[in-house]
Order: structure tokens, then C-alpha cells, then sequence
């Protein structure tokens, strides 16, 4: 049987597998076409001696729980990093500390400058910025939230000072 086969073979299989796992139809297709996708790349290491759909299903459910993980990880990391977006515009809300934050700003070293504020005041998205530094968005979404976590780390050191 050659892979084409097991594909039409088996999809559906796989797809009704990964909709009980993640009762949604949209991320069950995504992580069945996923299962697919790494099994076409490892279908060479496949010996038979275990059934074909059971070494399916367990490639689309380790998928899953990975998928499921990272974006666990995710959610987590934007949570806090809503907070902490809450907290900077409070900051720049008040005049006497959005004055602080601009001059902590001006004395920061580049990238973490020109980033943060290409994100902030200019409004650009992540993948805009990476392009402009002839680098990758996740760079620039490291390098915007690095900047970010000096800045109040900053302020909340000034605010300690201020108690």
C-alpha cells in the first residue's frame, strides 16, 4: 500500500480521532492533516508490525497533546502579557510617568528602543518590524517584550523608591 492509499484509507479515521480529542472540527482537521504530515515523513521507519491506524492514532494523539501544551503555554504567556499591558498604559496614562518611561526610553539601547516603539507608537504589527530589521516576527516579538519587561522593571523600581 503506498501512502496516497493509506491517506484515503484512513483520514477519516484519523480526523474522527483527533474530533474527540479536541471537539472541534477545525482544529481535529488541522491536526489530522498534521498526523498525515508526519507520518509521510517517518513512513519510512514504519516496520508493520503494529496496525497502520494504531500507529496513526498515535502520531495524531502526540500531536495533539502537543499542539494542545503549546498552546496552553500560549494562552499563559498573552495572559500575562495582557496584565503587563494594562499596567505600561496606566503608566503612560499618568504624565508624570509616561515623562519617565519616555526618558528611560531614550536611554535604551537599540533594538529594544527603535522595537518598542515601532510596536507602541507607531503601531506596527511584529511581522512590519521584523522586516524592517531583516528579521523573523517571533524576533520581533522577543525583542518588543524584552523591552517591555525592562521598562517596568524600571518603573517598578522607581515606584519603590517613591513608597
Amino acid at each position: 500500500m503506498n501512502f496516497e492509499e493509506i491517506y484515503k484509507a484512513y483520514f477519516q479515521d484519523v480526523y474522527l480521532y483527533t474530533k474527540s480529542l479536541a471537539c472541534d472540527k477545525d482544529v481535529a482537521e488541522e491536526i489530522a492533516q498534521e498526523t498525515f504530515f508526519k507520518a509521510l515523513k517517518s513512513f519510512h521507519q514504519f516496520d508493520g508490525k503494529k496496525d497502520i491506524r494504531a500507529w496513526l492514532f498515535t502520531i495524531a494523539k502526540n500531536t495533539y497533546f502537543t499542539q494542545y501544551k503549546k498552546q496552553q503555554r500560549e494562552t499563559t504567556i498573552e495572559e500575562l502579557s495582557a496584565q503587563k499591558d494594562v499596567q505600561l498604559i496606566n503608566f503612560l496614562m499618568n504624565e508624570e510617568r509616561a515623562l519617565i518611561i519616555h526618558q528611560f526610553l531614550h536611554a535604551m539601547e537599540e533594538p529594544y528602543k527603535e522595537v518598542f516603539s515601532l510596536r507602541t507608537f507607531g503601531e506596527l504589527s511584529f511581522q512590519t518590524i521584523g522586516h524592517l530589521f531583516g528579521k523573523s516576527d517571533s524576533w520581533a516579538r522577543v525583542t518588543y517584550y524584552r523591552a517591555k519587561k525592562k521598562i517596568m522593571m524600571y518603573m517598578e523600581a522607581k515606584q519603590d523608591e517613591g513608597n
